[in-house]
């Protein structure tokens, strides 16, 4: 086995790259929330100033990658390689906006899991001293998501309680390997996970179908490097929800173990339950922002020392669902951690 394998499914990365800067950018909902004051840019309306909500998604996932790259006194053009996610077909919210940039890029589908797979595989890739400069970013919009996986907006109909709010956002996370680059915020570990189905059916409770998914690749990390939920300042989920979030603490409580305290979620994070978004946030931009706008800050300034963002997503399409396919569950956890390496 490959030294740099730890146990059966975690990646010890032996050059941690570094978090060389971010940017967090969002709509009007998420100014509104508790992290609203923490984000980079925020817009006053769904349609950021463009003519369709699938053009707004794209100068949200720009406006990112620029703001990122700014921070690091660099032209977008000077990145190595994008590797960006969203939840529309074909990943075309990605595609247009890496469009012109002449900046090599990979797209993804990890539904909200997209910001961990595009972290995790950009360090991969830094690790191995495949390129030195990379843009992990993700980004979703409430109104595209809305017509492509449920009911045009104009319909006007129920939303369950079960169901989630998709944010509209944006993150975006620029990683180096440069010998001489102290950024004080390093990857350290990376798990990619495994495909979960159990059965669940219902599009509007993804927090249902994603809980068993971030319940084995969390396990699988904590195992792989003999680690215990109190090792870290926080472990980070993306986006369980209120229902995927009772459900993963029942799951580990059947192993004996306690995670309720260093436990939670984005999807909970963003939004408030006064903003009526029922079991809370979801969608690629939601892990995203919450990394983006209120983790990565603190692990900066050295409010936490050692954290897991373990983002889920649930792998449907529209398709699938109307033919009465379970969904598939799957999430990739990343471990952030600050200062200098012990």
């Amino acid at each position: 086995m490959n030294g740099k394998r730890v146990g059966e499914s975690t990646i010890r990365l032996e050059r941690p790259p570094r978090v060389r800067a971010w940017a967090a950018v969002g709509g009007k909902k998420e100014k509104e929330g508790p992290l609203g004051a923490k984000f980079d840019k925020l817009f006053p309306d769904t349609m950021c100033g463009e003519k369709t909500w699938e053009q707004a998604e794209v100068h949200l996932q720009k406006a990112a990658v620029r703001t990122a790259a700014n921070k690091c006194h660099l032209p977008v053009s000077a990145l190595d390689l994008m590797i960006a996610g969203d939840l529309l077909g074909q990943c075309v919210a990605s595609s247009y906006a890496a469009r012109g940039t002449q900046v090599p890029y990979l797209g993804l589908y990890g539904a909200c899991s997209t910001m961990a797979e595009s972290l995790a595989l950009s360090a991969c890739l830094l690790d191995g001293g495949y390129a030195q400069r990379v843009c992990a970013v993700a980004s979703s919009h409430f109104c595209t998501a809305e017509r492509q996986y449920r009911f045009p907006l104009a319909y006007g109909g129920q939303r369950t309680p079960t169901a989630q709010w998709t944010a509209t956002a944006a993150g975006a996370c620029i990683l180096t390997q440069a010998a001489d680059d102290c950024a004080p915020v390093r990857i350290t570990h990376v798990c990619f996970g495994k495909i979960c189905d159990l059965g669940v059916t219902d599009a509007n409770n993804m927090g249902a179908a994603m809980a068993p998914a971030a319940h084995s690749t969390l396990r699988a990390l904590l195992r792989d490097t003999d680690t215990k939920p109190s090792d870290y300042d926080g472990i980070f989920t993306g986006d369980l929800g209120e229902v995927g979030t009772r459900l993963l603490h029942e799951l580990f409580r059947r192993d004996g173990i306690d995670i309720s305290g260093v436990h939670e979620d984005c999807g909970r994070l963003l939004f408030s339950k006064q903003q009526d978004v029922h079991a809370g946030g979801s969608g690629c931009g939601c892990a995203a922002s919450v990394l983006c706008a209120h983790l990565l800050p603190q692990l900066a300034d050295g409010s936490l020392h050692r954290i897991v963002l373990a983002a889920t997503g649930a792998l449907m399409s529209p398709t699938s669902v109307q033919q009465g396919e379970s969904i598939p569950g799957i999430c990739h956890a990343v471990v952030f951690e600050s200062g200098e390496k012990r």
